[in-house]
């Protein structure tokens, strides 16, 4: 344990983290960037009249219109401080506070990305990433304080275990019958990419999706090591932006590949950015020069093996509840499932309530805005969220016993809609937990749709 310690607190050539600092200082700005030009701030923030919460956060408060604007405005400002290096910590910690309240505010919001950026935020709320070279340096030496800590090598490991957890996950995601022996989603999603110039004809073959689907699988599993060994490093990279380009043309997943082609950058050794620009990042001797060995501190040690144990632990959760995860979606958030599943449903509750002699059809359109429906369409816990919802604005309105069943037919992959949810069980009445939801029915099954490339008519016959 004691060699351990010592390797992990060797101090390292921060030039690595430092460029990683710039990277996602410079992506968090192209995100909030993108809210703001597109609008999204609005669409999906403020013009929601109900917003889905996550569990145990329903304490979050919602931001009063026009907010929103106002913290994507400041997640930016934020994002510029920590790319030029500029009160770097505290920059750090208030992205990390406002990006995260962000996110928690209505749960259709959620991607794996976001979530990803969140940790990546906390993680670097723990490292000295400041601005670092010469000119810093003489700075801090006239005006009379220390210099600024070493970066200690577990500050890299953190973020490699981090981005290496989102990799391994997204393969075992892909580990299913649907993916690897029947191509779906994936030849659902290329059919609708067959007008791609070059290679569109080849996105309606069957076999292309299987191809990449176990293409897709083994990346996912095997890159993290690759980019780990020094000899498979430089290939490995070109591998990982070849495939993070063509998921970023094919599929219309955001920042997600470039934030994924920024953090792998930390698997290179620490000074890769020295030698590629040929110009110093810090001073020149700062990572070799005599460090006075640490204590161990076994507060810090045993908080950061409870969090990583916690990131290992915490995707694996959906096994307890068995099951096809991708149908119930119980244990499907914070686990890392990018790009497994193709879910389309329709919704339409039915509500009675004390003297009513027959129930009366609710669409979820009177509450929810378009993005919110379609999100929702899909994930049971958000049919059941709404349907309380539903309960509580007829008691608002004077109705009693209140009474909400649904019909929620969906599509998985492809398959015939089916029923996700019991007709007969009154939602109002369900609680909202962490426990196996027996109100969701099982997945169907049988094989998911295999599409047919139609047959070419000769120019004769048209």
């Amino acid at each position: 344990m004691r060699a351990l310690w010592a390797r992990g607190h060797a101090p390292v050539d921060p030039a690595s983290l430092v460029a990683f600092r710039v990277a996602f200082g410079l992506l968090g700005m192209v995100s909030a960037e993108r809210f703001l030009s597109f609008g999204w701030d609005e669409r999906l923030f403020d013009a929601p009249s109900f917003h889905f919460r996550y569990y145990g956060f329903g304490w979050v408060p919602t931001p009063p219109d026009g907010v929103v604007t106002g913290l994507f405005v400041a997640i930016l400002a934020l994002g510029s401080l920590i790319a030029f290096g500029l009160v770097t910590r505290l920059a750090t910690v208030l992205f990390a506070v406002l990006f995260t309240y962000v996110q928690l505010i209505d749960v259709t919001t959620y991607l794996n990305h976001y979530v990803l950026v969140s940790l990546l935020a906390f993680w670097m709320c723990l490292m000295p990433l400041g601005a670092r070279g010469s000119l810093d340096a003489w700075i801090r030496a006239r005006r009379g304080r220390p210099p600024r800590p070493p970066l200690r090598a577990w500050m890299l490991w953190a973020l490699r275990f981090q981005v290496a957890v989102v990799y391994v996950n997204a393969a075992l995601a892909k580990a299913t019958g649907d993916w690897l022996l029947h191509g779906q989603p994936m030849g659902i999603w290329l059919a609708a990419r067959t007008d791609t110039p070059l290679v569109g004809d080849l996105f309606a073959h069957h076999e292309v999706a299987l191809v990449l689907g176990w293409a897709g699988f083994l990346y996912d599993l095997t890159i993290p090591l690759w980019l780990s060994l020094r000899r498979t490093r430089v290939p490995a990279y070109t591998l990982l932006l070849v495939f993070h380009g063509m998921t970023a043309v094919l599929f219309d997943i955001g920042m997600f590949p470039w934030i994924m082609t920024a953090a792998a950058t930390i698997f290179f050794e620490p000074a890769w950015p020295r030698r590629l620009l040929g110009r110093l990042v810090g001073p020149r001797d700062e990572a070799s020069r005599p460090i006075e060995p640490t204590r161990p501190r076994r507060g810090l040690a045993v908080t950061l093996a409870i969090f990583a144990l916690l990131q290992v632990l915490w995707p694996l959760r959906a096994h307890a509840y068995g099951g096809n995860v991708l149908w119930h979606e119980q244990g499907m958030r914070f686990s890392w499932r990018v790009l497994c599943r193709e879910k389309n449903g329709s919704i339409r509750y039915r509500v009675r309530w004390t003297g009513s002699e027959r129930e009366r059809y609710v669409f979820p359109q009177r509450y929810l805005t378009d993005h919110q429906e379609r999100e929702m369409a899909g994930q049971p816990d958000l049919v059941l969220q709404l349907a309380h919802h539903v309960a509580a604005d007829h008691r608002a309105r004077g109705y009693e016993d209140v009474e909400v069943r649904v019909d929620a037919w969906v599509s998985l992959n492809g398959r015939r809609m089916a029923r996700m949810i019991d007709p007969d069980v009154d939602l109002s009445r369900v609680p909202d937990g962490l426990g196996k939801a027996s109100w969701i029915l099982p997945a169907p099954g049988g094989a998911p749709i295999r599409l047919q490339r139609p047959p070419r008519v000769a120019e004769d016959e048209r």
